[in-house]
């Protein structure tokens, strides 16, 4: 090897030293703060873990309350955490006020949910809006459904608009509903009927040749 060689080689693990001398400690912060960053991503994985059992096991209580008509039940339910639990939580509460005669109650249980579920909130208005129609209350009902277009908050707003006495708009909605469903869907048997009350004819489907 030639003496330049060595001499190039030298310089180079001196330059090499002095770069660690002056470098050295943010180095070995920056391997802290990774070792650090890794570590505290899986103590949060295990504390979304432990949060997520701990939810669920809350929301199993507020269910088996309401389920065993626990007079704790609502308060238990408004304890969740914002979100899906209390959302089905809340579900089932007003299902179960409703079997107990409690409309009102259950009418204001379902008003006070809140969710970014665009499916979920379509059920949570639909179930409201035919307690609504029960309580008298129908241009509520309508109001509430505004334009949903799912088959079942179509047919809720044709019921909405017979007990407004507006048969010819009740017609339309039915016929509407109808034709979102299936053929072999069992509610069309039922949705006949109310068109049928509404004043209207169910067409009958073409035969298959």
């Amino acid at each position: 090897m030639a003496i330049d060689d060595l001499l190039d080689e030298h310089e180079q693990s001196e330059r090499v030293l002095s770069w660690l001398r002056a470098n050295g400690a943010g180095l070995i912060g920056g391997i802290a703060l990774g070792l650090a960053a890794i570590g505290g991503w899986k103590w949060w994985g295990n504390h979304q873990l432990e949060q997520h059992g701990k939810a669920a096991s809350e929301f199993q209580a507020a269910v088996d309350a309401v389920g065993a008509k626990d007079k704790a039940a609502a308060t238990k339910v408004k304890a969740l955490p914002a979100g899906m639990y209390q959302t089905l939580a809340a579900l089932e509460l007003a299902k179960s006020q409703v079997e107990a005669d409690q409309r009102d109650v259950a009418i204001a249980t379902l008003q006070g949910i809140k969710t970014d579920d665009a499916a979920m909130a379509d059920i949570v208005t639909q179930r409201l809006a035919r307690l609504l129609i029960d309580a008298k209350k129908p241009a509520e009902a309508v109001k509430l459904l505004g334009k949903s277009t799912s088959p079942m908050a179509i047919e809720v707003r044709g019921d909405a608009q017979f007990a407004l006495g507006k048969a010819d708009l009740a017609r339309n909605e039915y016929n509407a509903a109808l034709g979102k469903l299936d053929q072999a869907s069992p509610r069309r048997r039922l949705l006949e009927l109310k068109l049928t009350e509404a004043g209207g004819t169910p067409v009958k489907p073409e035969a298959k040749s």
